[in-house]
């Protein structure tokens, strides 16, 4: 795991080398064991290293035999010594066994048909010295990231948008396009960041830029997709259930390649604790585990965490996190991801990757498992809501006018019941936009950002789900559910893992995004996905004697934060005098009259506004750590702390 770090441009900016080394240096924290740089006049790379497999030999950047191709690469490719054979057979001379020589050498060979060939977790610049040509390539999935900044003029990309922001000619502004997209998914799912023209390369795609033309003009290609829903007849559930034990089993043990010490996250869940048993069996000696909870124990998993490192046998280590140590941070994490932080599971992210620095270099971890197989609740209740919409249709439109009306102002119905009942086609228009994703995805209604918000940005919201979502026409309902979550929702899932886990200089690993596991979930049948209201059932049969039955059955909890009995305290009051500020971004993008009704709905108990107060509290922060130029400050000073 690393950063890398390129500017390639036919007239390079005065001090271009300095500024590339305080480029690199920013994100030191992804890489402390080495730095390394590259420049030819044209390109400049930069690179900093964690070192995880051949320590002493894996040096970046690095060239082919003749120095024609430079590479600055970060990830892990898992096959890399399967690779190796055919490539020293064709002619090429290896000087260490490390998986980056695997990259440079079949790029020489192959071109980016070489992409074809990895599996593992990648982003990568080769830069082509003849030919002054640059190839960047991102890993199928988007397990690894990189952004980059274009003018037609100057190239620059980098691991974390942070480090392009230093260059000279990038200057911090917001992308009012997506702010409306932002408050209502809190996530931005197409190639835009919160950054105007930064910009991110797209999981399974590469891109190519020759500067040897006078105007240099970018490729921009797509080389791997979840394959469609395919029709697979014959197969019983036990062919499933041991096609997806033996599968998993084989992409947990290529993920334990190592030269350094390994562990895994446990939250308690089935998905890691299926991972961590896995480890247990397969990875000789002892095996490390690592929790995060809090002190309030409705919201704390350690309880299931520590039955199943007891129940495997690990070495199990766990960190509690308070209200103080969360709020107190957030500016400092926020400066990790770069962009406001969508979800507050980040911030116990945070804080389980900084206990496992201090004893491994890499950890295992669950993340994807509900993407593959239906882990959301919300899959099994949009597949019933449309099948009672189909029916609900033939009510009349002004009956169903009437009992949205009654549902959402009746004084007959509590809170509970009515929140309930708006899930339902009873309080929803039949259209996806209604039924699934206000229901289920955004914080903020199109009635409440009209009200809050002071740009125009509604029109855009949807555009990229939907795109997504009539890409897979042919698909059954779950399978276009989980098609549109992996390329939009898991997008965020994994940056948020590897921005939080490369804070704290750890190497996360994610051993269901193997592309060839998900192409195999992908054939799954939905009836072995969700069957009886029992979610990821073939999942939870393939790994039902790695683990406690109470464990693998239990319902999902989520990694659940305080969030919301924190936000209805008076200790959080600090936080609310921050984000009423009228030097900060909400107020410079928002009504405060609005925000301030949201924060008293909440705090009265009227309304559970919880999501959207975040949502607007980590904006301000961003606003505060990137726009409004507190950068070269101490990070706590931006919010007032918290008693």
């Amino acid at each position: 795991m690393c950063g890398i770090i390129g500017l390639i441009s036919q007239s390079q900016c005065r001090d271009a080398r300095l500024v590339l080394q305080q480029m690199t240096e920013t994100i030191r924290h992804r890489g402390p064991d080495d730095v390394g740089y590259f420049d030819d006049g044209y390109a400049l790379l930069g690179h900093r290293r964690l070192s995880i497999v051949d320590l002493a030999g894996g040096h970046q950047p690095m060239s082919n035999e003749d120095g024609s191709l430079w590479i600055t690469y970060n990830g892990e490719i898992f096959n890399h010594a399967d690779l190796r054979p055919a490539l020293e057979k064709a002619g090429h001379q290896y000087r260490s066994r490390c998986d980056t020589e695997t990259i440079i050498h079949s790029f020489e060979q192959y071109g980016p048909e070489c992409l074809q060939l990895y599996r593992g977790m990648f982003a990568f610049a080769i830069w082509d010295k003849n030919q002054q040509r640059l190839f960047c390539a991102r890993d199928r999935l988007g397990i690894k990231p990189l952004y980059y900044y274009w003018n037609e003029k100057l190239f620059a990309f980098a691991s974390e948008i942070k480090a392009l922001l230093v260059h000279p000619e990038i200057s911090p502004q917001v992308n009012e396009a997506v702010l409306g997209e932002y408050l209502a998914f809190g996530y931005l799912s197409s190639e835009q960041t919160m950054f105007r023209g930064i910009r991110k390369l797209m999981p399974g795609h590469w891109l190519q830029l020759d500067f040897s033309t006078p105007r240099p003009q970018m490729t921009l290609q797509q080389y791997w997709d979840t394959p469609a829903q395919p029709v697979e007849p014959g197969r019983d559930d036990a062919y499933w259930i041991r096609q997806t034990r033996e599968q998993l089993e084989e992409t947990v043990r290529m993920r334990l390649m190592s030269d350094v010490p390994l562990g895994t996250f446990l939250s308690g869940g089935v998905d890691s604790s299926a991972i961590a048993a896995l480890v247990r069996r397969i990875a000789p000696g002892p095996v490390k585990t690592f929790s995060v909870g809090y002190n309030e124990n409705q919201y704390s998993e350690l309880s299931f965490a520590s039955q199943v490192a007891s129940s495997i046998g690990t070495e199990h280590h766990e960190v509690r996190v308070g209200m103080k140590a969360f709020f107190n941070i957030l500016p400092q994490l926020v400066w990790h991801e770069d962009e406001p932080i969508v979800w507050p599971s980040s911030v116990a992210l945070y804080f389980v990757s900084k206990l496992a620095s201090e004893q491994v270099k890499v950890v295992l971890t669950g993340e994807g498992c509900d993407e593959l197989f239906g882990g959301y609740e919300r899959y099994r209740w949009n597949i019933l809501n449309t099948v009672m919409a189909r029916a609900y249709k033939a009510v009349p439109n002004w009956i169903r006018a009437d009992l949205r009306s009654q549902i959402e102002t009746s004084r007959l119905i509590n809170g509970s019941m009515r929140r309930k009942l708006q899930h339902t086609v009873l309080g929803r228009q039949p259209d996806i936009e209604s039924l699934f994703l206000d229901n289920f995805y955004c914080a903020f209604s199109s009635e409440e950002q009209n009200t809050i918000f002071k740009r125009n940005g509604r029109e855009h919201v949807y555009e990229n789900y939907n795109r997504y979502w009539a890409a897979r026409s042919n698909d059954s309902l779950l399978a276009r559910m989980l098609y549109v979550d992996q390329k939009t929702y898991m997008l965020e899932l994994l940056m948020k893992q590897d921005q939080m886990s490369m804070a704290a200089s750890i190497e996360s690993r994610v051993p269901f995004l193997d592309h060839k596991f998900v192409e195999f979930a992908s054939r799954i049948p939905d009836s072995l996905k969700i069957r009886k209201g029992v979610q990821k059932y073939v999942f939870k049969k393939a790994v039902e004697d790695l683990l406690p039955r109470e464990i693998v059955y239990r319902k999902k909890m989520g990694f659940p934060t305080p969030l919301r009995s924190w936000l209805r305290s008076t200790r959080s009051d600090e936080l609310f005098k921050a984000l009423r500020s009228k030097d900060g971004l909400v107020a410079h993008y928002c009504d405060l009259n609005g925000v301030n009704d949201l924060i008293d709905r909440n705090r009265m108990g009227v309304e559970d506004c919880t999501d959207r107060i975040w949502r607007l509290l980590t904006f301000q922060i961003w606003g505060q750590v990137f726009i409004s130029g507190n950068r070269g400050e101490r990070l706590e000073n931006l919010l007032t702390t918290v008693t």
